[in-house]
C-alpha cells in the first residue's frame, strides 16, 4: 500500500544552509533503503515536505521527523493512499528556490511567499506538482 504524506514545519533559528544540506544528504541515504521518495522545500524558515512510499515506512519516518528538534509547529497537511508515486525520481529532491518564480507562489497564496499554514493541503500539493512540472526540483 503506497501513501503520500505532506507536512509543514517552522525551522529553529539554528537551521542554516549548511544544516539544510546535511538534512538532504542524510535523507537521501536513509530514504532509499526504505523505498521512500519525496521532495523538500525550504524558504524563509519554513519546511514543506512530501513523502511517498509504503504506509509503514512513511508513517515511521514522519514520526521521527515530527520529533526532530530542528523544527517546531509540525503540521500534517495531507495524507492519502495512492496508486502511484508522483515524486518517484527523488529519494529526496529539493526545490530550487532560485528558479522559483514568485508569481507561482502568488497563484496559490495571498502573497508571494511559501506559507503552507494559510492554505489547504490540496493547494500545497498542487504547488509541489507544478514545481515538478516546471523543473524547479533538483537532486
Amino acid at each position: 500500500m503506497l501513501v503520500r504524506l505532506l507536512y509543514a514545519s517552522r525551522a529553529v533559528p539554528a537551521v542554516d544552509q549548511e544544516e539544510l544540506l546535511t538534512i538532504l544528504r542524510k535523507s537521501k541515504a536513509n530514504n532509499q533503503p526504505l523505498g521512500v521518495t519525496g521532495v523538500l522545500c525550504f524558504s524563509e524558515g519554513i519546511f514543506m515536505q512530501v513523502l511517498e512510499g509504503g504506509r509503514g515506512p512513511v508513517n515511521r519516518l514522519y514520526n521521527r521527523i515530527a520529533a526532530d528538534s530542528r523544527h517546531t509547529d509540525v503540521e500534517l497537511l495531507c495524507y492519502q493512499e495512492i496508486g502511484e508515486r508522483r515524486f518517484a525520481g527523488w529519494s529526496m529532491g529539493q526545490v530550487n528556490m532560485s528558479r522559483l518564480n514568485p508569481a507561482l507562489l502568488l497563484k496559490y497564496s495571498e502573497r508571494a511567499a511559501l506559507d503552507p499554514y494559510s492554505v489547504s493541503g490540496t493547494v500545497s500539493m498542487a504547488l509541489f506538482e507544478e514545481l515538478m512540472a516546471t523543473a524547479s526540483i533538483i537532486g
